[in-house]
């Protein structure tokens, strides 16, 4: 054998040797290794899941009345790969549903198409669920319409209609709640892919309806319960040849909440006389919130954002044109948790704790004039009015810019002035963030805002942030302004170029603007509502929380929900003067007028009125905080109108009338049989459901639970609650 021959013969071994030892390896691996995965995967094969959706649990107010059920509905599903393997893509299919239902044949399309492809409807008109998962595109179908689509199948390949049980909102006492109790959808694929590959029976499956916003979404978990599945064994062809194991659909537990239904509507009512009053007074009033608390426990008995929508219309899947309206009316936020405003004058509590903090006498006399004069600029008081010397406690009760002005400079010059550094003291920012502003109070609601607080660290970290932009700005000179107006354009011009290479500074004028609640502070009306709050209850800064307990739908307790302190105030006189003087403001200051007439001897109010001015608006949003009795506080009640005009005037008068609801005052007289509250006060027990699921109501009295005449039990009867 020539010496070629050998060598080709000895390559030719080597390669078969690395071959042998290649699939050696790999049958070891998938052996010894994979075999456990594999196996599974093997089985899977062999098997199916049939899955029993579980029953959704009720959200219930503090009395047990059901904020969200649910009922029996014929609903119509599409499965979108049935579509895709007709020639047409199921044109044809989606037409003769479309007629079927008398629904416009776009709009049914537009409910096919999956988030994200080229045509879609923005969410939620467009699928957002699983691919592999039928869609719903119509529910409450008539038993008639239901039967002749079933009946003629060669017309509606990939149609199937069935009893589901959807979600409905009994609105007691007409309360709507839509911001608080939020609704559900599809889960998306995103939620699918992050839950990973577990076998916990509570995962999320293709088929499955989530919560979205609210407490719908906060509680999912809790709420979704666990569905019953049946595992089938299957052959090769996909016959089933056995049932292999069957569990039963779980129920998904209760959410006992601590809002009132009655009052509840109480507040939406009032919320929405406030912004029709500032209309009245030529103001635009266009949006609004209102929150109302227990200061003790920092339970939400109330909420209620202005506009807002109806919760139904996510029932089944919501229109284009529907999905439109609410966008334009930006009504699917909540002012109340996610909107962030300048508080204005209330929050001239902050700036005198400051000040007490730095060492200034609360029993000391203030100049009030009707302006204050820093370098070039004036800073006037409110409609320009001077009250000569005063108490500070009287400097509250009229709400006299000057001299809060005059304490913020002051506390500036102390803090080191133009010279200070970011380590320096900023004394009303620190007072602050000590009451919970600029960051989320915790409540259990999805998509909380933190607000922003003013001061020295935040405009340098504002100055990191858009110091590019602004010098790009003054360089350009505004040009699209400038055609228009010159002047405005050389303003903006000059503001951009001091902002880029100055705009890191704190100064004097933003010290006096952040003293009265303006500049760049923003606060949600929950964070103000939590900030008297504390003041009222010696102190103590609460986390918010609208969920009261966690029951099983047989209405065992899975948990109760605790009071969270996340902070103390540690200055138990400021406090005390702080309570008296906001008492004060009520009887002989700007909170005077809406209380006149109103047993202030019985139930005393502390109040403080805010008319905080935005930038580009020529109309203040009105507030009005608030808590009650002063002498013993137990409630905290703030409201907001955006362009509302004078808190006073345009808000005042709604927050005396929840006030006289919830202490039964009525010609002057205080009788808490006449409380929206059942038995004058909220409930310290939870509500007792019974074995079946329906929830009953605690108490010495026997409420009407809807509002309609009906108790709980009937009403959840007659409308098939689940």
């Amino acid at each position: 054998m020539s010496e070629r021959s050998s060598l080709r013969l000895i390559v030719l071994g080597v390669l078969l040797i690395s071959l042998i030892g290649t699939l050696v390896a790999r049958l070891s691996y998938l052996q010894l290794v994979a075999g456990d995965s594999l196996r599974a995967a093997a089985a899977n094969n062999s098997t199916r899941e049939v899955i029993a959706p579980s029953v959704r649990g009720l959200i219930l107010d503090q009395w047990g009345r059901p904020l969200v059920a649910n009922r029996v509905s014929l609903v119509v599903s599409v499965d979108r790969m049935a579509l895709d393997r007709e020639e047409d893509d199921g044109d044809q299919i989606i037409a003769n549903l479309a007629g079927a239902l008398d629904m416009p044949q776009e709009e049914l399309a537009l409910r096919l198409v999956p988030c994200g492809q080229e045509g879609a409807a923005p969410p939620p008109v467009c699928w957002d669920g699983s691919p592999y998962q039928p869609i719903p595109v119509a529910k409450d179908v008539d038993t008639e319409t239901a039967l002749a689509i079933m009946e003629r199948r060669s017309e509606f390949p990939g149609v199937t209609a069935q009893l589901e049980a959807v979600r409905e909102y009994p609105r007691p006492f007409n309360a709507n709640m839509a911001h608080l109790l939020g609704y559900v959808g599809p889960v998306s694929q995103d939620q699918l892919d992050e839950q990973g590959d577990t076998t916990d029976p509570a995962r999320l499956r293709s088929r499955d309806i989530v919560g979205r916003t609210g407490l719908e979404a906060q509680y999912d978990d809790q709420l979704r319960g666990i569905p019953g599945i049946t595992t089938l064994a299957v052959d090769t062809v996909g016959r089933v040849t056995g049932t292999l194991d069957i569990t039963e659909a779980v129920p998904g537990n209760y959410v006992v909440t601590h809002i009132d239904a009655h009052l509840q509507a109480v507040v939406e009512e009032q919320l929405l006389a406030a912004v029709e009053r500032a209309r009245a007074l030529g103001n635009q009033g266009t949006s609004g919130a209102a929150v109302v608390v227990d200061v003790q426990t920092g339970g939400v008995l109330a909420m209620a954002s202005y506009p807002t929508y109806d919760p139904e219309l996510w029932v089944g899947g919501i229109t284009r044109k529907a999905y439109e309206r609410l966008l334009e009316s930006k009504a699917l936020s909540s002012n109340a948790v996610q909107g962030t405003f300048p508080p204005g004058s209330t929050f001239k509590p902050v700036t005198t704790w400051a000040a007490a903090q730095e060492g200034y006498d609360l029993e000391g006399t203030y100049d009030c004039p009707s302006d204050y004069e820093v370098g070039s600029q004036t800073f006037r008081n409110f409609e320009s009015e001077g009250f000569g010397p005063i108490s500070l406690q009287r400097a509250l009760e009229v709400s006299c810019n000057t001299v809060f002005y005059r304490l913020a400079d002051e506390m500036w010059l102390t803090a080191g002035g133009n010279a200070a550094t970011l380590d320096s003291p900023d004394p009303i920012a620190d007072a602050a963030a000590r009451f919970g502003l600029g960051r989320p109070t915790g409540i259990d609601l999805p998509g909380e805002a933190g607000g922003l607080v003013s001061g020295r660290l935040e405009k340098q970290r504002t100055w990191e942030e858009r110091r590019d932009n602004w010098c790009a700005s003054a360089k350009d000179g505004y040009p699209e302004t400038r055609e228009e107006d010159p002047e405005l354009a050389d303003y903006f011009t000059a503001l951009a170029k001091e902002n880029c290479l100055d705009g890191f500074r704190w100064r004097n004028g933003d010290a006096i603007n952040a003293s009265i609640g303006q500049g760049d502070t923003a606060v949600t009306p929950l964070q103000m509502a939590m900030l008297y709050a504390a003041i009222a209850n010696g102190g103590r800064i609460l986390e918010p929380h609208v969920a009261k307990a966690v029951l099983t739908s047989s209405g065992e307790v899975v948990r109760e929900i605790e009071p969270v302190v996340t902070g103390e105030l540690a200055d138990e006189q400021t406090l005390e003067w702080l309570r008296e003087s906001l008492a004060a403001v009520t009887v002989e200051g700007t909170g005077r007028a809406p209380f006149e007439g109103f047993p202030l001897d019985v139930v005393p109010i502390a109040s403080k009125t805010g008319s905080a001015q935005v930038f580009g608006n020529d109309t203040s949003i009105g507030w009005f905080a608030s808590f009650a009795p002063a002498d013993d506080p137990r409630y905290a009640v703030v409201m907001m109108v955006t362009e509302g005009g004078t808190g006073s005037a345009a808000v005042g008068p709604s927050v005396r009338a929840v006030y006289e609801q919830m202490f039964g005052v009525a010609g002057g007289v205080v009788d808490p049989d006449r409380s929206v509250l059942i038995d004058g006060e909220p409930s310290a027990d939870l509500p007792i459901v019974r074995a079946d699921g329906t929830p009953i109501t605690p108490g010495m009295r026997t409420p009407d639970l809807t509002g309609d005449g009906q108790d709980a039990a009937t009403r959840r009867g007659s409308q098939g609650l689940l």
